[in-house]
């Protein structure tokens, strides 16, 4: 198994080693899925497929982008 490393900045981002990006044949643009299982976090690419859908799936959701929407769940 091989290990990469990277620094998580002040703004809570970090660089993707390129040994993580070769091996998830990464470009950008590309989204991650991160999959947490208690202390353990796996990342991998988010497939075409299931990005394509949740584009379509954001779309369908713009009745609930109003001022009004976001102060009533702003506490959920």
């Amino acid at each position: 198994m091989t290990k990469a490393f990277s620094k998580l900045t002040s703004k809570a981002q970090t660089t993707v080693p390129r040994q993580v990006r070769q091996a998830l044949e990464l470009k950008p643009g590309d989204a991650l899925v991160y999959e947490i299982d208690g202390t353990r976090v796996s990342l991998s690419k988010l497939a075409s497929a299931d990005a394509a859908h949740l584009r379509a799936l954001q779309a369908s959701l713009s009745e609930w982008e109003t001022p009004e929407d976001a102060g009533a769940f702003d506490d959920l």
